[in-house]
């Protein structure tokens, strides 16, 4: 064989691999159902074309492959999204074919840009970094080990939920401005240990996520964790919505592919959402309302459907491999949050609240076409 011949076949060899890695590249395409569980137990049910049925099997047959699912310490004021309540819905989840996206806040309440409120069970170690490193490392341990010995083991977790600021503060002295960082990565490094020894030691691969929200804050705050050596992570996630972003939607695809590029990491657009009305289908108020809408994108069945492909569409060419909708299923019944009785999300859901929860266009984003011209 010539050496021309040789380098030939060694080119042809890459190729085919490299076709091949790009063929078998999962898109996930999904849905976060963390409050399903809890509409059923009020009395919500989901149609789709006109019959009641199960959600988690609507979304599968939809073309959802992957579910986020939100986990809280010990939440007092809800029954749900505890570990027994996200225990079922992984099993719901893994018995309709879905990959699993679990969600640690390390609170008993919402995480978010806003707060990040230790649990109340580990308020008496907030200031000894040790023992609040070591309650975050043996509670995340123990949730895993707990999933994996019910062949439940989530197939990625998220590290904190929308850690813009430092986590694990006290509710009355949060501090939004600054970032004491060595504590901040100290304790995050925790959690990754903990996802990181679970994997080895039960033989799985779960992947590790951290989530920032809003794309114009993820590079600056990589920067500075990465500065405080914060462990090797695999996925980066992120949060856009209209309402709080300072980005365009042409501006999500760049930054996905800075933050790729810069921080050599996955990328994942782990939460989003669009009105398909601005109709208020009971007393709560809703949270997404006109100042949620962009230019172009209505507040209409057809206009919800369009944003979420034109938004992945973006995600994509940034090279994010993942877009996943913030609580479709969070539909009106007669139970009530902290807030109100009802949903603050009715309008923005999958399901059409004026039409006995009828499935609606948006479903279509899943099985859209991405790879046509």
């Amino acid at each position: 064989m010539t050496q021309i011949h040789y380098l030939a076949i060694l080119l042809l060899f890459f190729l085919f691999n490299s076709c091949q890695h790009q063929e078998t590249q999962v898109l996930y395409l999904g849905a976060d159902l963390s409050y399903v569980n809890e509409m059923e137990d009020c009395g919500g049910t989901y149609r789709l074309n006109g019959k009641v049925a199960d959600p988690y099997w609507i979304f599968s047959q939809k073309g959802t492959n992957i579910v986020r699912l939100r986990l809280w310490h010990t939440p007092e004021w809800s029954g749900y999204s505890d570990l027994k309540d996200v225990t079922e819905s992984i099993r719901r989840s893994k018995a309709a074919g879905m990959a699993v996206l679990l969600d640690f806040h390390y609170s008993d309440f919402w995480a978010d840009p806003q707060k990040q409120i230790i649990p109340k069970a580990w308020e008496p170690v907030v200031d000894d970094l040790e023992a609040l490193g070591d309650s975050m490392y043996n509670y995340t341990r123990d949730v895993l080990i707990a999933l994996a010995e019910k062949s439940l083991a989530p197939e990625f977790v998220q590290v904190g939920n929308e850690i813009n600021i430092e986590i694990l503060q006290e509710k009355d002295s949060m501090l939004l401005d600054r970032i004491n960082w060595p504590r901040n990565v100290e304790l995050l490094n925790h959690g990754i240990q903990a996802v990181r020894d679970v994997t080895m030691e039960k033989e799985l691969d779960t992947q590790v996520m951290l989530h920032i929200a809003q794309p114009e804050f993820a590079i600056p705050w990589l920067k500075d964790a990465a500065r405080h050596n914060i462990q090797k992570y695999d996925w980066i996630g992120l949060s856009y919505y209209p309402k709080w972003s300072e980005y365009e939607m042409d501006e999500v695809g760049p930054t996905i592919d800075s933050v790729k590029t810069m921080f050599d990491t996955r990328v994942m657009l782990v939460e989003t959402a669009y009105p398909y009305t601005m109709l208020n289908v009971d007393s709560s108020g809703n949270i997404l309302w006109k100042d949620s809408l962009a230019p172009g994108y209505p507040a209409t069945p057809e206009g919800q459907l369009n944003f979420m492909v034109d938004l992945t569409k973006a995600v994509i060419s940034g090279g994010g491999e993942g877009v996943i909708y913030w609580e479709p299923g969070w539909i009106s019944t007669g139970c009530s949050t902290p807030w109100a009785t009802g949903s603050a999300w009715d309008n923005a859901t999958f399901f059409d609240g004026s039409n006995q929860n009828e499935a609606l266009p948006v479903f279509n984003f899943l099985t859209y076409d991405y790879h046509a011209n």
